[in-house]
């Protein structure tokens, strides 16, 4: 199939298709003597578990290692349960600090009564130590 064909099935972009095989995600794709790029079946699986991996904030490196990972049905999967267990500590952290962002944020939005530049705690709060 072609990369367009490929995009709708698989509901990745042409670019990152591309893309993904310029990283090595993808395996690179065969050509015709027409010089398209020529899809199989399979690679709809590998684009869906990796737009999959990326919807869950998971690096292109460890997408790597897991794509890696299921060449070997057998060897443990010991690595992508920790894999997975400090992306979700990466989130939750994320999440922490978001918190404060929007904590503080919301402060500032209710913070200024004034309708002057010059007099604008905002600003003042901002340019503060």
């Amino acid at each position: 199939m072609k990369i367009s064909e490929l995009a709708i099935a698989s509901n990745v972009p042409a670019k990152t298709i591309r893309y993904y095989e310029q990283v090595g995600l993808l395996k690179p794709a065969r050509r015709n003597d027409n010089g398209y790029r020529q899809y199989r079946i399979k690679d709809i699986d590998t684009l869906v578990f990796i737009r999959r991996c990326r919807e869950l904030n998971i690096a292109i490196g460890d997408i790597k290692q897991l794509l890696d990972a299921q060449q070997n049905p057998n060897a443990s999967c010991a690595f992508i349960d920790d894999m997975i267990a400090k992306q979700l500590n990466r989130i939750q952290q994320t999440q922490r600090e978001l918190a404060i962002l929007e904590k503080t944020l919301s402060a500032l939005a209710t913070s200024c009564a004034n309708h002057k530049i010059e007099d604008c705690s905002i600003l003042h709060h901002l340019k503060s130590n």
